[in-house]
């Protein structure tokens, strides 16, 4: 044992050297365990692999399939870092061959480790070293000799690129390459690590590269190796999990597509309220005092409510189409239907006068017709005016606005006449469903079909209940079913009051509102300007329909700018 204030031995020195490296790889592996950002997690893996190494730089490569068919595997130049230079990278992708160092080590597998770059051809000048002159591939120790070459393969020539060092004056002297493998054992990405330092608390100079960068021995390549292993497995599932997430976005924007495809002129309407909601939980989150001090929304909870945004007109899917996109008080096809009959009507009314005047050609003397085909011919003309009158109003009421209180008379009137059908049977001008269609007094809605379109809501939650969303978005069918619920019990379709509402679909019922009111002109109403919509989403608050406080939020925070 040392004496006091002595320093260490090289057996102490050794040992606490181990203790740090095993405290580094039980953390990183924690860490690694629960990171999900892929970025974050190279990030991770990057700066864990050089701090237990002491390299002073590093990149790491993904490798991907590109666009080629069939597809080729390729390397990703995904992040870099560096001690002593500031680096700003770019993205770029490297093939899978012998043309570079991390395509070599991606072939086969095997850690490379090189003691001197220098002593490797630049591409452009010079003789070219194999591995056994300046480094080992496979083998431990930056020394030791390059395992012979299999019959009937060359040994592999190594290159290194030195474009970077003239360009940054930056110069990579040692390197460990070291591959990433899945768990089953297929090469994912590659590690590479640049320039062990002897003192790795140092940042270099240009002028210390000789003197202070040394091989990286076979301790760090061990450690180096440990990492990759760990790392390689971390990023598969990370990999695994992005593919899964993109899987179920995709998911979720082909459920927009059908929702839209069904209704094409609300198409944009869930994404926008989706941004909406999303952008007023977060100006929420940020406020630190007051009603929200305690109301906080993290990464996964906006996703949850973004993903609820986009799908909260999912159950309009099991909406028949023509009650979906009725943008008359009739349907096309009825509203034709009247206007054949109306127009049977007057064939039958020309008809009938035909027949009366022939009657009367018969009946009296010649001088005596022309007063009486005067009297018949000024009836018929009343009668037709009454019947195109009657047609111009119905047409002019079939349009979704305000019927007025006149308006329900004049209905039943017309619905009164009758005329007579090709049967012989005496039918009315209008059918009993055409009347009450037409004295729908606000929209174009039959209380039955409103509540057919209501039932959205609740087919909604049906369907997305069917969705396995996991603990992390467990509450996206709830949240999305609530969104026309209103806080003073009025909304549908359980009338909830305002303690059983989720503050997301308070949120959503906001955006929802604004959106609805402000989107494109549709055949069944006019596009409202921002001020007017705003004046809407207030007396709806004032209603008790609304939360008060979201829609100051909402407007003070400008909200409803990211959609505009």
């Amino acid at each position: 044992m040392s004496e006091p204030g002595a320093p260490p031995t090289e057996e102490q020195a050794a040992a606490e050297r181990s203790r740090y490296e095993l405290s580094q790889l039980v953390a990183t592996s924690r860490a690694l365990a629960s990171e999900r950002d892929i970025g974050k997690l190279l990030a991770l893996i990057l700066d864990s692999c050089r701090q237990v190494t002491g390299a002073d730089a590093g990149s790491v490569y993904v490798m991907e399939d590109d666009e080629a068919s069939p597809p080729q595997k390729r390397l990703r130049f995904m992040l870099s870092q560096n001690d002593s230079i500031k680096i700003d990278f770019k993205e770029f992708t490297l093939a899978v061959d012998e043309k570079s160092i991390v395509g070599q080590a991606a072939l086969s597998g095997q850690p490379i480790n090189i003691a001197d770059l220098a002593r490797l051809q630049d591409p452009t000048t010079g003789a070219a070293g194999t591995i056994g002159e300046t480094g080992t591939i496979g083998a431990t120790g930056a020394t030791a000799p390059a395992a012979p070459a299999l019959p009937g393969r060359r040994t592999p020539t190594l290159r290194h690129n030195r474009s970077f060092d003239d360009k940054t004056g930056y110069r990579a002297r040692s390197m460990l390459t070291v591959p990433m493998l899945s768990a089953m054992g297929e090469v994912i990405g590659v590690v590479q690590l640049i320039n062990k330092k002897r003192d790795p608390r140092r940042a270099l100079a240009p002028a210390d590269i000789d003197r202070e960068v040394i091989p990286f021995d076979q301790r760090a390549e061990e450690l180096a190796l440990a990492w990759a292993a760990q790392a390689g497995v971390s990023l598969e599932n990370a990999l695994l999990y992005d593919e899964i997430r993109k899987l179920f976005d995709g998911f979720v924007d082909a459920a927009v597509i059908a929702i839209e495809s069904r209704d094409p002129t609300t198409s944009g309407h869930s994404r926008r309220v989706a941004t909406l909601s999303v952008e007023l939980a977060k100006k929420i989150d940020a406020i630190p005092d007051g009603l929200f001090a305690d109301v906080r929304f993290n990464e996964t909870q906006l996703q949850q409510i973004e993903y609820a945004g986009v799908l909260h007109d999912f159950g309009k899917v099991g909406v028949r189409e023509k009650v979906l996109v009725k943008a008359k008080k009739l349907y096309e096809e009825d509203r034709q239907l009247v206007k054949l009959r109306f127009s049977y009507i007057k064939k039958a009314l020309e008809v009938e006068h035909a027949e009366r005047k022939l009657r009367v050609a018969l009946e009296l003397s010649k001088g005596d017709l022309p007063a009486r085909f005067g009297e018949i011919d000024a009836e018929l003309g009343r009668r037709m005016d009454e019947v195109d009158e009657a047609w111009a109003f119905v047409n002019r009421v079939n349009e979704p606005t305000v019927l007025d209180q006149g308006g329900f008379e004049r209905l039943v009137e017309i619905a009164g006449l009758v005329y007579l059908a090709p049967n012989g049977e005496l039918r009315p001008y209008l059918e009993s469903d055409e009347v009450a269609a037409l004295q729908v007094r606000r929209g174009s809605l039959t209380e039955i079909e409103r509540v057919e379109i209501e039932r959205h809501v609740t087919n909604t939650y049906k369907f997305l209940s069917t969705i396995p969303w996991g603990r992390r978005y467990a509450d996206v069918p709830r949240i999305a079913a609530a969104h026309h619920e209103y806080l003073n019990g009025s909304g549908y379709p359980h009338h909830l009051g305002a303690g059983d509402i989720p503050i997301e679909s308070r949120i959503m019922t906001i955006a929802d509102i604004f959106d609805a009111l402000t989107a494109s002109d549709r055949p069944y109403k006019k596009a409202v300007p921002i001020d007017r919509a705003l004046s809407i989403l207030e007396s709806e608050v004032r209603a008790g329909k609304c939360d008060a406080q979201l829609f100051r939020v909402f407007v003070d925070g400008e909200v409803y700018k990211k959609v505009i």
